[in-house]
């Protein structure tokens, strides 16, 4: 079956504190914890929590793996973009920043006009966009 539409999309990065990021994602975006696992730290065998809204076409997977997440920062284009459709609710990017986020200016000043930017503890970049978004 060829990747179409409906297949699921996962997004994984490594972090350097899966318990701050799990703060930050969880509790400040309000992602469910889909799955976890506690890895044995052996090698290849990271511990990993899976976030996401339950019907989500999407997850994002983080890895906790210090010694990845150190040696590929992220970039200031590495961006997670959630269209809102709608003014970004200041409730919501406080919330962020009580869990561990950090607002920031975007590198693209498209994004500071049409929505906000926050570094996550791991340093990725979340932009709330007010503006809606449509594939079709």
């Amino acid at each position: 079956m060829p990747a179409d539409a409906k297949s699921h999309v996962r997004l994984a990065r490594p972090s350097l504190d899966l318990a701050a990021a799990e703060r930050f994602w969880v509790g400040g975006l309000g992602l469910d914890v889909l799955y976890r696992h506690e890895g044995t730290g052996t090698t290849g065998d990271h511990s990993l929590l899976m976030a996401g809204w339950p019907d989500a076409a999407w997850h994002l997977e983080l890895v906790g793996a210090p010694e990845l997440a150190a040696a590929s920062p992220p970039g200031p284009e590495d961006l997670l973009v959630v269209y809102l459709d709608e003014p970004v609710p200041a409730a919501l990017v406080e919330r962020l920043e009580r869990h561990g986020g950090t607002r920031v200016p975007a590198h693209n000043p498209y994004w500071d006009e049409w929505g906000v930017t926050l570094r996550d503890p791991d340093g990725h970049l979340l932009v709330l966009s007010s503006r809606g978004w449509s594939n079709s």
